[in-house]
């Protein structure tokens, strides 16, 4: 049996997750804040407006809390000459090998948050799919981006 992916993300990428989840679980909340005024200023029943509390507070503890943990606690790589492995998911974890020789291209970008943090994610390209190492250190994503590349080159000369 193929051993497990050895290499983590960039522990700060919980942060940003966090971050990320308060953003999302802002529209929920507002929708609560929403019905909670609505239930005030109409005749809709108080316990449609409680319930929708309920589930706002309950998605934002989700997005902010539980979700950034687990994705950080499972998210693994490994590349070597031959392949690049990836393990990540929630709740159904997947394994994704690309060979070297399908890899098309490798990218490097950064949103506003992962900037902030000096953060980058890695997104390899083939044929058929795309796929992305999120939140590495800039430095290491620099290093990942062009060993990557490399690698390729020498897989597709080698052909």
């Amino acid at each position: 049996m193929r051993q497990e992916p050895s290499n983590q993300i960039d522990p700060r990428a919980l942060k940003v997750w966090k971050l990320s989840g308060w953003i999302t679980s802002s529209i929920y909340l507002l929708i609560a804040i929403g019905s909670l005024i609505l239930a005030i200023l109409t005749p809709v029943p108080f316990w449609v407006s409680l319930i929708v509390i309920v589930c706002a507070l309950i998605l934002t503890y989700f997005c902010v809390v539980f979700i950034p943990k687990i994705r950080f606690r499972v998210w693994r790589y490994e590349i070597d000459e031959y392949e690049i492995e990836l393990k990540f998911g929630l709740f159904i974890i997947r394994r994704i090998l690309i060979p070297m020789v399908r890899v098309q291209h490798v990218d490097t970008k950064q949103g506003p948050l992962l900037r902030r943090h000096d953060l980058s994610s890695v997104t390899i390209t083939t044929a058929a799919t795309t796929h992305e190492i999120p939140a590495l250190d800039n430095e290491t994503a620099n290093q990942v981006r062009d060993f990557i590349s490399q690698m390729a080159r020498v897989t597709e000369d080698d052909v």
